[in-house]
């Protein structure tokens, strides 16, 4: 989601930092399918994965990655490919060296709820509040379930503040998740809004009921039966680990990045290696089994895999805790994963006993990470398991369809009571009809620009143009609700309706040029005077009047610039996501709070110049401007949330 500069890298980085939802967005052209599968087999995949890893690393500054497939419950290959550490060029081991692989991790707590649910300690279909030591309000009446923890729609907000741990020893779970209880924006099951929290959460349950630390618990019932000797979700590193830590980088040819203590280790903590991932990948493959150790009963195994929720009725959506990412008639559950530095994804192929993981050790540049795995998945299901001949032909209802489609939309993952409500008014995205019935939607692009086109193949079904990907609407009274992507159920486009509707950007831009127009331009106006030996012609209130306004005008930029600062501040240093940004936020609180009550004196200005006979046409207009302008900063302060009582976003 990178829109504008400033909040769309702010976004990007925090999102990807907690665990990228957007991963499995198409975010690159597919290669073209063959006609006929080949064979998988370490011979191929090895020749295969030669000929599509070291170029994707040179060419998108790359230090190195980990490449895993496993087929009807054996090791294909496990590849390690550039090095862990640009400096000492230590290669990857894809037995000993360890990636971070993010949201990832998220798939072993939805494995130990349902090993709990096994026991019969934990029930899916709950309220959570029986099984925790604080309370979660309900919302519209009804609680939050573990059911709707797995498929990501408890109807939490975004939550990012504290998401990397800054103190000493082990980050504290339950003390990061009793501190600020995001506000739910959407009822429980109905909505998909990915949720680190709600990972958390989930995780936290696991720890009370099960009497052990989440991380010790991972580690005795997960970790040790499938023999997963390098893995752990341990913060700091323990000590016999730290030496095959893999090193992370935002580009390989920078500066290695510090190792990121997760504060909610259940939502992205793991440190693993692709050997012990393959172990992991055959066992729910296997329902479960993996050699002569279980670690979930074939019939919860099969029970975790199946679709549970979907917003697209065309689509299979969310399993418990795995997203259905089905393509070329294959059915496939996986999971992405991202912190500032690594970046990776896991597939399985269900019906066909095949999964892929990979994890690169940076994000590479112009995101070449995130692309190349797309690229990866997407070659691995043309090359092995090919869609069949043919497509649908476009419906005849597409223009007719495609003008209902058209409008601008919003995330529904998003904060909705902090500052970053901005983010969402910022980053909206366009859905264009094309005279011709196609769509063209501003977010999806081609690595060039390129926008991609979408035909409507099925009633409210889109495909891309020459491509895979395929999204959907759902229509209510005539209207779009909701737009999901097949391959990302964890989230929906909802139409920009309130707060997030076109006009609000419009008036805001508009705002801003007039305020730093009028901030600007008084300074200049008084040189000007004094070269020339002019004379201020105003007198009394109406003087008084008039440079109030202009300083009304300079605060109301001060405010826009501070916010500018403290954001990119922000994208550029994530250790400012921590209680350290406090006094800066109350300070622009303050600030802010100056500014909307700046407005009267945008109205009384107005007053008195239309007041006055003697007062030009351009003094009136000019008094108009600023009126609606300052105004507007009073509806931006609150509507935006920049002013608020408390401090956590």
């Amino acid at each position: 989601m990178r829109g504008k500069v400033l909040l769309g890298g702010l976004l990007a980085s925090v999102w990807l930092a907690a665990g990228a939802v957007l991963a499995a967005l198409p975010s690159a052209p597919p290669a073209p399918a063959p006609s006929t599968a080949h064979t998988l087999d370490a011979q191929d995949v090895n020749a295969w994965l030669d000929g599509f890893m070291p170029y994707a690393l040179r060419t998108g500054d790359i230090a190195g990655a980990v490449v895993v497939v496993v087929k009807d419950g054996q090791v294909l290959t496990e590849r390690g490919f550039g090095v862990s550490d640009v400096k000492t060029q230590a290669p990857v081991d894809p037995e000993r060296t360890l990636f971070r692989p993010g949201s990832i991790s998220k798939l072993f707590t939805w494995t130990a709820v349902m090993q709990q649910v096994e026991a019969g300690r934990l029930n899916l279909d709950q309220d959570v509040n029986a099984y925790l030591d604080f309370r979660i309000p309900p919302r519209n009446g009804k609680p939050v379930t573990l059911r709707d923890l797995m498929t990501h729609t408890p109807g939490f907000e975004e939550s990012i503040k504290h998401l990397f741990y800054e103190g000493k020893g082990r980050p504290d779970l339950g003390a990061h998740l009793k501190a600020w209880v995001p506000a739910r924006i959407f009822p429980p099951a109905e909505v998909p809004a990915y949720s680190n929290y709600g990972a958390a959460l989930a995780g936290y349950v696991v720890e009370r009921v099960a009497g052990e630390e989440f991380d010790a618990y991972v580690a005795h019932h997960i970790f040790q039966p499938l023999g997963m000797a390098h893995s752990t979700f341990d913060q700091p590193l323990p000590g016999p680990l730290v030496p095959d830590m893999s090193k992370g980088y935002l580009r390989g040819s920078e500066d290695a990045r510090p190792f990121e203590m997760v504060s909610i280790a259940p939502a992205g903590a793991l440190s693993t290696t692709g050997s012990d991932m393959a172990r992991f990948m055959i066992a729910h493959l296997q329902d479960g089994r993996y050699g002569d150790a279980r670690i979930l009963k074939p019939e919860t195994a099969r029970l975790m895999h199946a679709p549970q929720f979907s917003v697209i009725p065309a689509f299979a959506g969310m399993a418990l805790g795995f997203y259905h990412e089905d393509r070329n008639g294959h059915v496939i559950i996986g999971h992405g994963g991202d912190t500032e530095a690594f970046h990776s994804d896991l597939h399985l192929f269900l019906n066909d006993g095949a999964g892929l993981y990979v994890s690169f050790n940076s994000a590479g540049a112009d995101a070449a990470a995130p692309k190349a795995r797309s690229l990866l998945l997407q070659g691995f299901a043309d090359r092995y398991f090919p869609a069949p001949a043919g497509d649908a032909p476009t419906l005849a209802s597409a223009r007719h369809d495609a003008a209902r489609m058209a409008g601008t939309y919003v995330w529904s993952r998003r904060s909705d009571s902090d500052f970053l409500r901005i983010a969402a008014l910022v980053e909206q995205v366009h859905v264009t009809a094309e005279p011709d019935g196609t769509l063209v939607i501003d977010h999806f692009k081609t690595p060039g620009g390129a926008l991609w086109t979408w035909r409507e193949t099925a009633p409210f079904v889109w495909r891309q143009v020459h491509g895979h990907a395929r999204i959907g609407a759902v229509v209510k009274n005539g209207k779009v609700a909701a737009i999901g992507v097949e391959n990302a159920p964890v989230v929906v486009l909802q139409p920009a309706t309130g707060v997030y509707a076109p006009w609000n950007l419009a008036l805001l831009q508009v705002s801003l040029l007039i305020l730093v127009a009028a901030a600007g331009l008084w300074p200049i106006s008084a040189l000007v005077r004094q070269r020339y030996g002019g004379r201020f012609a105003l007198e009394g209130r109406s003087a008084v009047l008039y440079r109030l306004v202009r300083v009304v005008a300079a605060v109301d930029v001060a405010l826009a610039a501070g916010w500018v600062v403290l954001l990119s501040a922000m994208e550029r240093n994530l250790a400012l996501l921590n209680d350290g940004v406090d006094p800066w936020l109350r300070g622009l609180q303050a600030l802010g709070a100056i500014g909307a009550a700046g407005g009267v004196i945008g109205v009384l200005n107005l007053l008195a110049v239309w007041g006055d006979r003697g007062r030009g046409w351009w003094a009136k207009l000019s008094s108009v401007l600023l009126a609606v302008a300052t105004l507007s900063v009073i509806w931006f302060v609150f509507a935006l949330r920049l002013v608020t009582p408390g401090v956590n976003f």
